[in-house]
């Protein structure tokens, strides 16, 4: 890549408020990037619709039998992954549903894997170890908006008419040209600069948040604020378990409690029971019925 292609990239100019960094105490720079990372916020802000955009679409995919698959490479790939990982114990889903790639696969989460990231065919390949179908939501990740391992992954998506979503940091990117949905938070210039784990790197952990969250929400994981479809795989869990049922069914702990070791902890399912005064049977059968949404259950057995 030519020095004047970054030098176009917002992501790789200097920032004028930091260009004496080294000279700064620790307080002064660590206000400098805590200002800084204010326009993060409002960067994500202004690309809501497209976020709206990306949700809409992952969930009526979701709703087909397909997945999310999140590609990067480095600080992008590694936030993907992040993402993805933290969806079973979260949302009560299949490891397969999200699924998180990154160039150089899990050796390059914590050492860098030299030169992967600059192969498009690399991003190609680990697609097709996916049987990637029409049905899957493909997000590529890249600050930069031009990794080739994405730009890869992102055409062969395109190839098998799956959804593609992009997510960059620079206006007019060349992932975004490949993508339906193109996603561009420009947060300016790193205090560092072309450090992008930092401003870009926030900016793209925010916008993850927001599509796996709400895409979630879509899918019926969340009933009021509570995660319902919550793993109880350890102690503390079973005592958030606890916690959103008696929030959710407005009980005491006691009833919470009981109600959970009758529904196997079952989140869901003790909510609805106490809620319906039900059992667990007969609970099963009307969130089935309501596609397994808390909310449609109670609705529909009024």
């Amino acid at each position: 890549m030519k020095m004047i292609d970054l030098e176009k990239m917002t992501t790789e100019k200097q920032n004028e408020k930091s260009m004496e960094l080294d000279t700064m105490t620790f307080k002064e720079a660590l206000e400098l990037m805590n200002e800084e990372d204010k326009h993060v916020i409002n960067a994500v802000k202004d690309v809501i619709p497209q976020i709206e955009a990306a949700v809409d679409k992952t969930v009526k995919n979701f709703k087909r039998g397909g997945r999310l698959i999140y590609c990067g490479a480095g600080t992008s790939g590694r936030l993907g992954v992040l993402d993805a990982s933290e969806c079973p114990p979260t949302f009560g889903t299949s490891s397969e549903l999200v699924v998180g790639l990154m160039a150089g696969g899990n050796e390059a989460f914590t050492n860098a894997v030299e030169g992967i990231e600059d192969s498009r065919a690399e991003g190609e390949k680990d697609l097709k170890k996916l049987n990637l179908s029409n049905k899957d939501t493909v997000i590529g990740l890249a600050a930069s908006g031009r990794t080739p391992y994405v730009l890869g992954a992102l055409a062969y998506a395109n190839k098998v008419k799956a959804s593609t979503i992009s997510i960059s940091c620079n206006k007019n990117s060349e992932i975004g040209q490949l993508s339906g949905i193109n996603i561009e938070a420009v947060v300016g210039p790193e205090v560092l600069t072309g450090s992008t784990r930092l401003k870009a790197g926030t900016a793209q952990k925010l916008i993850l948040n927001m599509i796996s969250t709400v895409s979630m929400v879509g899918m019926g994981k969340v009933f009021k604020n509570l995660m319902v479809d919550v793993q109880s795989t350890n102690k503390k869990l079973q005592e958030r378990s606890i916690r959103i049922v008696q929030l959710g069914a407005e009980c005491p702990r006691d009833k919470a409690k009981k109600a959970l070791e009758k529904c196997d902890y079952n989140v869901k399912l003790a909510i609805v029971s106490i809620l319906l005064n039900i059992d667990k049977n007969l609970a099963e059968k009307t969130l089935e019925n309501s596609e397994m949404y808390v909310r449609k259950a109670l609705i529909d057995k009024k």
